[in-house]
């Protein structure tokens, strides 16, 4: 046979499946030119016998083989000793350790003839490889040894007693005057004894065989369901997909015993193992003869015939019209899909359908089923409807938006379609049975920016990321996607789908990540990133390798899935990385924030990582035009948001600074703590200027930007001078630098006394400047633990985006070390 059948092959094919084609129906032909060649030779499809081998060192079919010489148990557990050869240990004195040492037993389930040439009677065992007639010849009459016999001129070989009444059975029977094997014998007898009156005809069609290790018999089965089976374990095979050989057994039992024509006749087993097997062999031999034209006309469309996973359900739009028009939509909008997304968004569209469906069906008589008497108040009705489920909690009113919007999307586009024009779906649907732009409620601001976690929350997370295995229960690549995400702030999907070859150095050899942002399907993205991620990345690229030697790079995963993923080349998948996570962060101990206030644990979710990592960015002053890069932002406007995160955060910092401000007698103003309004925070910013370690109100000053102060800048003996708490590292400076202006002026030799009497700090402006250091200080001490961390923490944002004076650059804050015990 050809690696993949032909149509002009399918009878040879079928015969030398051994299913001659006189015995197979329609639908069995059409599946002969699906099976590989090489795939049943890969499990030694044996047509006369109808049984298969999966070999025990197979990635997908193997199963663990006891490692006692001779037995070819299934065996269970590290240690890879079945049963019966951990019964003998004992026997022998042997341990565990001494496996090797353990003789191998002495019988062993095997279908094997007898050791006489050309006897076609089994054997007894591996130890004893003689039919039940020779071994008695050998033993009783000759009384000689395995070799003298074998070469003696009278072992000659017997005939077979026929093979066994049960039909999956390949043993011969024990006897002439027996229609059954030993085996199978004794199982009757045992069914005899019960009392039971026995349909002997019907037992030996559906009595399983004997089970072998490693051999899949399909004897009994019909035709179809053979052929059924096999294309169904090729498409596992072929999806990457583990197959325990005791469960397909148990499968094929099932179908034997019901005596079904095809898989799909047989009930849904209770098992779950066996309903998975069941389920997945029903779907790959439906899907193969999938066909758009022919899916497009139910009701309930699998989606794997337009190249998408999942189901796409029509159902619940009961007027046909409407149905037939949103399944035109929906064949218009799948091929603009792609990405795992796609069904959600197409069903979600649809189900907005529904919804006017369902509002048609109820204030009509005609339940809305002639569109030519529809008309602008079905929509008002509907808007109505929905205004209600809002009003109720039955909606909120971001998805009551949402669904008008989208709605009045497909209705657009099934005018465009042209499907209200004669012999459509919609014909004679009315111009005004349309959703208009006023229609639509106004959606609030989107709130994605302000989501990000507290540098305390990061710093706690990441302190619990080694345990992440351990407290998640789960492989080391969701430890390193989640890290990835922290680092990089890329999406969570963006971060699964990294190629193993991901990580590249840019011209200054710092490293760079090369990502696909599949949101945008811009592909081939470049992030820079520190070296400690380049090294995390260089690490598990290592451990891929070592995990897969003989797969080509360029078809790896830098984070493979731990499951059906026998080549490495299919990730993990966004959706496991979640679900992973948050048990890993309800696993950890709660979450503080400063003032020590527990963290909501539900705001800790993959995504959160990027609004973090961009509100980092913003917040240190990063520009827009940079910070868009970073994200792979389309419109800057989404970066903007960001920056009004941070100013809002600004202007909370400034109002509780504002609490320990003083004037120039060091007397404390604004003694209670009271946010500004916007227009107040507008006026003291037109109306102030930012001096080395305060603000002015001086006019002429304020007008010049403060390059022109008309008292020289001697602010602690200006009425206008006003500072806080955030200026003390500032003011101290400032008091060290007139100390020392003064020794050194002191301490001048070769300057007139007039120049030095000039330059020379006064006593009183030190005196000034010192007290009102002191009085600073002082009120800070009479703060509570609890209010002087929530100042130092707002004094921090305050001077993170100060504009520093005095003709000096102004030189961006380094971003907040969320992982303090990595270093470069």
């Amino acid at each position: 046979m050809t690696a993949l059948l032909t149509a002009a092959a399918v009878p040879t094919a079928a015969a030398q499946l051994g299913l001659p084609d006189a015995v197979l129906d329609e639908a069995a032909l059409r599946l002969v030119p699906l099976l590989d060649a090489a795939f049943l030779a890969e499990i030694r499809w044996d047509s006369a016998l109808r049984i298969f081998h999966m070999p025990a060192d197979h990635p997908l079919l193997g199963w663990p083989a006891c490692r006692v010489g001779g037995c070819q148990n299934r065996a269970g557990g590290a240690a890879r000793i079945c049963t019966s050869c951990r019964r003998r240990l004992p026997k022998h004195g042997l341990s565990e350790n001494d496996i090797h040492l353990l003789p191998p037993p002495a019988r062993v389930v095997r279908l094997e003839t007898c050791a006489v040439t050309g006897c076609p009677r089994i054997r007894i065992s591996s130890r004893r490889p003689l039919c039940n007639s020779h071994s008695w010849e050998q033993q009783e009459i000759r009384k000689l040894t395995l070799e003298e016999f074998l070469v003696h001129p009278e072992a000659r070989p017997r005939e077979s007693f026929g093979p066994c009444a049960v039909v999956a059975c390949l043993r011969d029977r024990i006897s002439s005057l027996c229609s059954y094997c030993d085996a199978h014998y004794k199982r009757m007898l045992a069914l005899q004894k019960t009392g039971q009156d026995v349909d002997e005809p019907h037992w030996q069609a559906t009595e399983p065989p004997i089970p072998e290790a490693g051999i899949v018999n399909l004897r009994g089965l019909t035709p179809l369901a053979v052929l059924q089976v096999l294309y169904g374990l090729q498409q596992r095979t072929r999806d990457g997909v583990k197959t325990k050989p005791e469960m397909i057994r148990i499968v094929i039992d099932d179908l034997r015993r019901c005596q079904v024509t095809s898989v799909a006749d047989l009930s849904e087993p209770t098992d779950k193992g066996k309903r998975s097997i069941s389920n997945s062999i029903a779907r790959h031999v439906y899907r193969a003869f999938l066909d758009p034209e022919a899916e497009r006309t139910k009701d309930i469309w699998d989606l794997a015939a337009f190249g998408f996973g999942g189901r796409l359900n029509f159902t619940k739009i009961s007027q046909w019209w409407l149905r037939e028009a949103i399944k035109q939509w929906a064949l218009d909008d799948l091929p603009k899909r792609r990405g795992d997304g796609a069904r959600g968004f197409v069903q979600h569209h649809v189900n907005c359908a529904v919804l006017l469906s369902a509002s048609l069906r109820a204030v009509r008589d005609d339940h809305g089923e002639i569109p030519s008497q529809l008309g602008r108040a079905d929509i008002e009705s509907y808007l109505h409807r929905l205004a209600y489920q809002e009003a109720n909690d039955k909606l909120t009113h971001k998805a009551r938006a949402r669904i008008v919007r989208q709605l009045k999307r497909m209705l657009a586009r099934v005018r465009s379609l042209g499907l209200t024009r004669p012999g459509q779906a919609a014909a004679g649907l009315p111009d005004d049975f349309v959703l208009l732009t006023s229609d639509v409620p106004q959606e609030p601001e989107d709130d994605e920016p302000g989501r990000d976690l507290p540098p305390e929350i990061m710093r706690q997370l990441c302190e619990h990321l080694p345990q992440f295995e351990e407290l998640a229960r789960t492989s080391r690549e969701v430890r390193v996607a989640v890290e990835l995400a922290i680092d990089t702030g890329r999406r969570p999907d963006d971060i699964c789908e990294l190629p193993w070859d991901c990580l590249d150095r840019d011209d200054n050899g710092d490293p760079v990540l090369i990502y696909d942002n599949r949101k945008r399907n811009r592909l081939g993205r470049r992030l820079p990133i520190p070296e400690v991620t380049a090294e995390l990345i260089t690490q598990q690229k290592k451990h891929v390798r070592e995990r897969y030697p003989d797969i080509p790079i360029a078809e790896l995963k830098l984070l493979p899935s731990p499951r059906k993923n026998p080549d490495g080349t299919r990730p993990i998948g966004d959706s496991s990385m979640s679900e992973r996570h948050r048990l890993w962060v309800d696993n950890l101990p709660p979450l503080l924030l400063t003032d020590g206030t527990e963290f909501d644990k539900a705001q800790v979710v993959p995504y959160a990582y990027r609004h973090t990592y961009a509100q980092r960015h913003a917040d240190a002053g990063v520009h827009v035009d940079v910070l868009r890069e970073l994200m792979d932002h389309r419109l800057l406007d989404t970066s903007k948001r960001y920056y009004r995160v941070g100013e809002t955060r600004r202007r909370e910092a400034v109002d509780r600074v504002a609490t320990l401000q003083f004037d120039r007698h060091g007397n404390r103003i604004w003694q209670q703590a009271k946010a500004l309004l916007d227009s107040e925070h507008a006026r003291r910013a037109v109306g102030e200027v930012v001096v080395p370690f305060g603000v002015c109100g001086e006019p002429s000053n304020v007008k010049a930007g403060g390059h022109s102060c008309p008292f020289r800048f001697r602010c602690v003996g200006c009425d206008h001078f006003r500072t806080d708490v955030s200026y003390l590292p500032d003011l101290q400076a400032y008091l060290d630098d007139l100390l020392r202006n003064r020794e050194r002026l002191l301490a001048a030799a070769d300057v007139d006394e007039w120049a030095r009497a000039e330059a020379m700090p006064s006593h009183e402006e030190i005196r000034r400047v010192r007290r009102l250091i002191n009085r600073i200080k002082d009120d800070l001490g009479e703060l509570t633990t609890k209010e002087r961390a929530e100042i130092d923490q707002a004094v921090a944002a305050v001077r993170r985006h100060r504009t520093v004076m005095l003709g000096m650059p102004r030189i961006r804050q380094p971003l907040p070390d969320v992982r303090p015990e990595r270093s470069a």
